[in-house]
């Protein structure tokens, strides 16, 4: 008898990556959230898992790692930190671990950082994880060190990363656009941040992934 092993079609995981500093944080991070709550219902028959990074203070942290469960994105997500520094760097090497571990349960192919920011960094990977500098790293550095994680984001198999735009003024300065351009990822420029925005774009996205 020929038994016929059905093949296990992985899912894809989908990283919100949050910048929860700031004046406009309590406005991503709700929609984020939304968002997140969003493509865990409509992922229910696809495998999808949804996990959340948020970053502010001195450094990101999981506040849902990746799961496929509707109540407890909820229950995570019910009381977020907000305000204070901006460290994004820290943020996206959270994201690509989160990733390169659920890739290894074989539960997950394709991973999809989502990062709802304007690009802006103010933290450092060092002061993140506990080893401050001597010296304060000027902007220029900073700058550089968010765009060369943000390549090495770019180079890991199955990673697409999908830059949301929120800065709110007339000209946006082009730092969201130039992390996404880092990583040969998608940009779009959503300043309202709206929960159906973020949740429609990312929906895109993850077909567009998908059709690949």
């Amino acid at each position: 008898v020929r038994a016929k092993k059905m093949a296990r079609k992985a899912g894809s995981l989908v990283i919100f990556v949050v910048d929860a500093s700031g004046s406009m944080a309590l406005n991503r991070m709700n929609a984020a959230k939304g968002a997140a709550i969003n493509l865990l219902s409509e992922a229910y028959q696809s495998r999808d898992k949804i996990c959340l990074i948020s970053f502010q203070g001195d450094f990101a942290q999981v506040l849902l790692p990746p799961t496929r469960s509707i109540a407890m994105a909820k229950n995570r997500l019910e009381r977020m930190p907000c305000g204070g520094g901006s460290p994004l760097s820290h943020a996206l090497n959270q994201a690509a671990q989160a990733g390169l571990t659920a890739q290894k349960t074989g539960d997950v192919g394709e991973v999809l950082v989502v990062c709802i920011s304007d690009g802006r960094a103010n933290v450092p990977l060092s002061t993140s994880v506990g080893e401050p500098l001597e010296e304060p790293m000027s902007k220029a550095d900073l700058k550089e060190e968010v765009l060369n994680t943000a390549k090495m984001l770019g180079t890991l198999s199955g990673f697409k990363l999908l830059m949301l735009d929120t800065e709110n003024k007339f000209v946006s300065t082009g730092l969201a656009k130039e992390i996404a351009d880092a990583a040969l990822g998608k940009y779009h420029y959503v300043p309202k941040a709206s929960q159906s925005a973020v949740a429609g774009v990312a929906s895109q996205a993850i077909a567009d992934l998908k059709a690949r």
